[in-house]
């Protein structure tokens, strides 16, 4: 099935692009049932500590700088991608599990080929050789210098860590030796230590959500819903456009329209969206066609906006939140795949920052996507709807989506 490729590829994917995502990092799904013709969305977004505070981020009362906050297991949330797979294959899933794991655990074991974009990052990225784990598996002898680009880059320690999970399930990484280890990892981080701890590994849960679906022209563009900001971003986007442009605007016209109508989707994305089981998010209204009707008036074909405002949503609640932004840097890899059924995945999958936390732990990274939470709680106006809570899961932009004509699937996309 669709889905059993999916958990192939991105255990693979966890090997040989370890920068972008992994099993130390989260996910989201979505999923098209073709005999059913059903959508569902599958949120594997990490979560925070449960003993983390609203203050995690500032330092003497200020924000830190962001490398200052992602080094170490400061910035560590718990991992979402082994729960979104475990979950997806009960559902979807045809073939065996274990068997599932083979093709990485042999590549693991045998070693791949460094690539140039890995090496290129590994030359580029600040703070990557920063504890000796990580440094050891990446770097020569001296600690210094990238593993030339071609060279075979073996990970017994990942291939180990597969092994236990295909023979264990899910609970092989949330509970037991493998948990263990990433908790020490953790909170004994060298650079910055972290809260993560067993019980938050033990009750983490993927979460199915409803997808958050708009129109545009004759299309039905389907998405995911808070804590990504990803379907109703895209869709308040498209349907702005749908309203300001028309078929006699030259292509520097069409392009001036899509640049005011993503400033006006990012004033509300920066706005309303956070974890939907702490804030209230007016996710249909946020794609309203009413509402963004009315939101695409404020784009002039001749003129720049000085400022794109927040609007106001149909659904927006009593509690007043206020916009920030948090500092989401693009290192994320997307998979989107059919099989012979008809069947559909969307999985977009991320462990933040390129190397994550740099925290490497079990042959794979663990995730800094803490930091995608606002790293001040509040400001002279209010509360930050996105602002840093226990069990809270970030904000995140990761957009997998599915396009829809006549109820028949046309594109799978992501990004």
């Amino acid at each position: 099935s669709a889905v059993d490729a999916a958990i192939a590829a991105q255990l693979v994917l966890g090997l040989v692009e370890p920068q972008s995502s992994g099993i130390g990092g989260g996910a989201f799904a979505l999923h098209w049932d073709a005999e059913q013709e059903a959508l569902t969305a599958w949120d594997g977004r990490e979560t925070a500590p449960a003993t983390l505070n609203d203050e995690h981020f500032l330092k003497d009362g200020k924000a830190m700088s962001f490398f200052e906050a992602v080094i170490g297991g400061h910035s560590v949330g718990t991992p979402g991608v082994i729960a979104l797979l475990d979950s997806l294959h009960q559902r979807y899933g045809k073939l065996p599990w274990k068997s599932l794991f083979q093709p990485a655990i042999a590549l693991a074991d045998s070693g791949f080929v460094i690539s140039p974009r890995l090496h290129t990052l590994l030359v580029r990225m600040p703070k990557v050789a920063v504890n000796p784990a990580i440094t050891a598996y990446f770097f020569e002898a001296d600690g210094k210098t990238p593993k030339a680009v071609g060279t075979n880059l073996r990970n017994p320690d990942y291939a180990d860590s597969l092994r236990l999970i295909a023979r264990q399930g899910s609970k092989g990484f949330y509970k037991g030796k493998l948990a263990k280890a990433m908790v020490a990892a953790v909170q004994n981080a060298p650079n910055h230590a972290g809260l993560l701890s067993e019980s938050d590994l033990a009750n983490y849960r993927a979460i199915e959500r409803p997808a958050v679906c708009s129109a545009f022209r004759q299309y039905r563009v389907c998405g995911m819903p808070p804590p990504s900001s990803g379907g109703t971003t895209v869709g308040a986007i498209l349907g702005a456009l749908q309203h300001a442009t028309s078929t006699s605007d030259s292509q520097a016209q069409q392009w001036h329209h899509f640049a005011e109508a993503s400033r006006l989707a990012f004033a509300d994305r920066n706005h309303y969206i956070a974890d939907p089981d702490f804030v209230a998010v007016p996710t249909q209204g946020l794609v309203d066609t009413t509402y963004l009707k009315q939101r695409s008036s404020l784009i002039q074909p001749g003129a720049r906006m000085r400022e794109a405002p927040v609007g106001k949503p149909p659904g927006v609640g009593s509690t007043r939140m206020v916009s920030a932004r948090s500092p989401e840097l693009p290192s994320t890899t997307h998979l989107s795949i059919v099989d012979a059924q008809g069947n559909i995945v969307s999985l977009t999958s991320s462990i933040e920052t390129a190397f994550g936390s740099r925290v490497f732990v079990g042959g794979f990274l663990l995730n800094n996507q803490l930091t995608d939470f606002s790293f001040e709680p509040e400001n002279a106006q209010g509360l930050i709807a996105n602002r840093p809570q226990g069990g809270k899961r970030p904000r995140s932009s990761m957009a997998p989506t599915l396009v829809f004509e006549s109820e028949t699937p046309r594109l799978v996309i992501g990004s």
